[in-house]
């Protein structure tokens, strides 16, 4: 397994927000954090990034605990995460954003700016556009490329396709099946059960802060009750 999670607790002040979660991601994976807004799907990643780090619990990147680790150790490991908010350098270029995960990272892979173009052809032609001049899905784009500048083996993913319009959802299921091909596993948070059924193997399905069920992604598609239960808004 690239990652396992063992019975995490985390805090926000005194609100307990994740709650005994385990769960785990084999390599080469694409698995999907799943259920309404507030249950903590967002917190699940950001406790993995070393962002909220667990009060209890263990976090596990191929063998090596790291909860509770500064986030800039987690992504010298090989983790990258791409928060639904993005955090895309306003006053820096497209080019520059992508540029600077780059000279900050000391992992080197298949991922360059080439191969993001590539990727994202919308990029190259945005190279010298502001980011706060982009719109929500040049940002999406832009998020997910500057994350593989860092060459990751794990991908965090938080609300990929919240926002999108159908036509960018699907061109999304294709780069994320590009992505997985050159052999990155992904972890990724969503309510769009249509778009993760395309995407991912696997879920998990979280309900006030802990795993109410696990399964592959057809078995969790074919089960209405589970869907009524935990993932109908």
């Amino acid at each position: 397994m690239i990652l396992e999670v063992s019975n995490v607790d985390t805090f926000y002040g005194t609100s307990h927000i994740l709650q005994e979660v385990s769960l785990s991601v084999g390599e080469g994976e694409v698995v999907a954090l799943l259920g309404r807004n507030g249950v903590g799907k967002t917190t699940t990643l950001r406790s993995v990034m070393g962002l909220s780090p667990p009060k209890r619990g263990s976090i596990r990147l191929r063998g090596v605990e790291i909860a509770g680790i500064p986030p800039y150790e987690v992504a010298r490991l090989g983790v990258a995460y791409v928060p639904d908010d993005l955090r895309i350098f306003p006053d820096l270029t497209t080019v520059e954003n992508l540029e600077i995960a780059r000279r900050l990272s000391r992992r080197q892979g298949h991922w360059n700016r080439e191969r993001v173009y590539e990727l994202f052809p919308m990029l190259a032609d945005l190279a010298p556009a502001k980011g706060i001049n982009l719109s929500g899905g040049e940002k999406k784009m832009l998020g997910i490329g500057r994350a593989l500048m860092a060459n990751p083996s794990l991908l965090l993913l938080d609300e990929p396709s919240e926002g999108l319009a159908p036509l960018v959802v699907a061109n999304l299921v294709d780069v994320l099946g590009r992505i997985h091909g050159q052999g990155v596993t992904i972890l990724l948070a969503d309510q769009n059960l249509k778009f993760c059924r395309k995407v991912c193997g696997r879920g998990y399905i979280l309900e006030k802060g802990a795993v109410r069920f696990g399964g592959g992604m057809e078995e969790i598609w074919g089960n209405e009750e589970v869907i009524r239960k935990y993932l109908v808004v």
